[in-house]
């Protein structure tokens, strides 16, 4: 919003209108030292415009809100005003600083890119809500992210090449492919998080999606199969939730909300913040990205940063593998801007900040709106950078390929990586705060694991089906006899109810029993649950084990890895690193 859309001529930067008024220590806007304006101003609710390039909506200013005119400054040396009737010999309260109310403004800054920059500023993005375009997530999503969970968030950068001076990059004609996907998980607890790029050229299927289309209309898109994943964006008319849907196939996560930005983002965000240090083990001499660097140290923006997250050629491999890596390290760098004094202690800098994130963004229908920007901002906003982690979905070249062009999942490693995030497992080391109940709880569960272990053809055990998908129960049963030797187990059916999680009830004369079983399966203290046995079809005493919706296959640990898998690319966004 310029100074000339509220009816003020001259050429003013908004961001120089907003002051801090001595009296709140809060930054409000001013238009004009004649006329008096609302301190915060009110939201605006989006034109109904089909594009942003469509007419822009009226604008009309804000009222005043009743008791909210601003206090006339005093002058230098004037007494100090008297206290209002009443209030004589009250404490004086004491005030948050400046730069702690920047970091309540810019909430999640400091978590990531994409949604650092519409998180921030929450207080002016009211003023600038029209700048958001939504799109339907078309049912693929959870329905929007909650404060008491962990946190999903897919992003999606295409190389859709719209917007001036992006016509000359790549392919002029593309849809708008899904060029670069990174899938952003925030701990329940708030203390990690773990970005995990998703390689363009991966092979994937694509499910069949649902699709709200430009015009409005529903469309069902038949999906295929051994395809590139950047197909899932753009290709035969698909939308983001197609995407959405493909990521929940490939990896088990499903995503609480999306956010798609184009080429535009990463020019107007990095100039927004004054450009972003980045670092070359050598130098850079890009024809196909217009990269041209030196070694060492340089700070990027606009048309550079945008040529440096897109070169390939000229570092690593030279393929998409080695590009993606170029990108965290980029990432990285822009985040340790955003969270530096100089970012979050400027009002002008976050003004432009939240502009430019809330113009570079698509976001999903179920993110649309002022409020839910603001809380997953300050959600993201108590992530401490040292604990995000970068990686990548782990692949290898696709073997049936002579030339090799595209990769497939590693499947020694890429279900643990997927498993670890499922169950909200850090990539670092995280210090947990425990209360006292909890750690006598955990201490109770870890004991029930200790003591002797019976031999496998002693244990005696029934399985029900849980939650498990159709024929789980007869699978489990046949892995245990056939290649654990556990030949005093029978096939019990379906449970009365299902179970999120697999558990083992058993009698206290049965604890060896249940410690050997959960040896062989990875069963952990807490789905061990001390109770009664039942009899089974024979007549004698059993244990029964209920598989929940966790299990995943017959013989498939339950134990959960707690760190990744050796060899797995990663690296936090704390540390420099310099390409090479």
């Amino acid at each position: 919003m310029d100074a000339q859309g509220r009816g003020q001529a001259g050429d003013i930067d908004p961001a120089d209108q907003w002051v801090l008024n001595p009296h709140t220590g809060e930054y409000e806007l001013r238009l004009t030292p004649s006329a008096p304006q609302s301190g915060i101003p009110g939201p605006r609710r989006a034109a109904p415009s089909p594009n942003r390039a469509g007419v822009p909506a009226s604008r009309t200013a804000s009222p005043v809100a009743p008791g909210r005119t601003v206090p006339p400054p005093r002058r230098r040396g004037a007494p100090p005003e008297e206290p209002l009737p009443g209030r004589r010999g009250r404490r004086p309260v004491k005030k948050k600083s400046t730069a702690k109310k920047a970091l309540l403004w810019t909430g999640g800054t400091m978590a990531f890119v994409l949604v650092a920059a519409a998180g921030g500023g929450y207080l002016y993005i009211r003023h600038l809500n029209g700048n958001i375009t939504s799109v339907s997530d078309d049912g693929a999503s959870t329905g929007g992210f909650q404060t008491d969970k962990a946190i999903n968030i897919l992003l999606i950068g295409t190389d859709k090449r719209t917007g001036a001076g992006n016509e000359s990059y790549g392919d002029k004609d593309s849809v708008g492919h899904a060029d670069t996907t990174i899938l952003l998980h925030v701990s329940k607890d708030r203390t990690n998080a773990t970005a995990l790029s998703i390689p363009r050229d991966l092979i994937v299927d694509v499910p069949d999606c649902e699709t709200t289309q430009s015009d409005g209309t529903t469309k069902v898109i038949p999906g295929t199969d051994d395809v590139r994943f950047n197909t899932s964006l753009g290709q035969d008319d698909r939308t983001a939730s197609c995407t959405v849907r493909t990521v929940t196939e490939l990896t088990g996560i499903q995503a609480d909300n999306f956010m798609v930005a184009d080429f535009n983002a990463v020019k107007t965000l990095t100039t927004a913040v004054g450009g972003v240090e980045v670092c070359l083990a050598k130098d850079i001499d890009d024809e196909d990205s217009k990269l041209k660097l030196s070694k060492g140290t340089h700070t990027i923006s606009g048309e550079q940063a945008l040529a440096f997250v897109r070169t390939r050629h000229s570092v690593g491999f030279g393929g998409d593998l080695s590009r993606i890596g170029l990108q965290q390290q980029f990432l990285s760098a822009l985040m340790r801007k955003l969270k530096s004094n100089d970012t979050l202690t400027n009002p002008a800098k976050m003004i432009k900040l939240a502009e430019a994130g809330t113009k570079a963004l698509t976001v999903d229908s179920n993110l649309d709106s002022i409020g839910k920007l603001k809380d997953l901002g300050l959600e993201l906003g108590k992530l401490n950078v040292k604990n995000l982690t970068f990686t990548t979905v782990p692949v290898v070249d696709n073997p049936t390929e002579k030339v090799k062009a595209t990769v497939v999942l590693n499947d020694a490693t890429a279900p643990t990586v997927f498993d670890m995030i499922k169950n909200d497992v850090s990539f670092t080391e995280v210090k947990k705060k425990a209360s006292a109940s909890k750690s006598a709880e955990a201490a109770e569960e870890a004991a029930r694991l200790k003591g002797t272990k019976s031999a496998a053809s002693e244990v005696r055990v029934r399985i029900l089906n849980g939650g498990a998908v159709a024929g789980s129960a007869q699978a489990e049963l046949e892995y245990l006899q056939n290649e654990e030797g556990v030949l005093k187990s029978e096939n019990a059916g379906n449970a009365d109810a299902a179970l999120s999680k697999t558990t083992l009830e058993y009698a206290p004369d049965q604890a060896d029993q249940a410690r050997r079983l959960a040896a062989i399966l990875g069963l952990s203290g807490a789905q061990l649950k001390p109770g009664k046995s039942v009899t089974n079809s024979q007549g004698l005493p059993t244990m029964t084990l209920t598989l929940g919706k966790d299990f995943k296959g017959a013989g498939v640990s339950f134990t959960t890895a707690t760190k990744a898998p050796e060899g797995v690319q990663q690296s936090t966004a704390d540390k420099v690193e310099c390409a090479k």
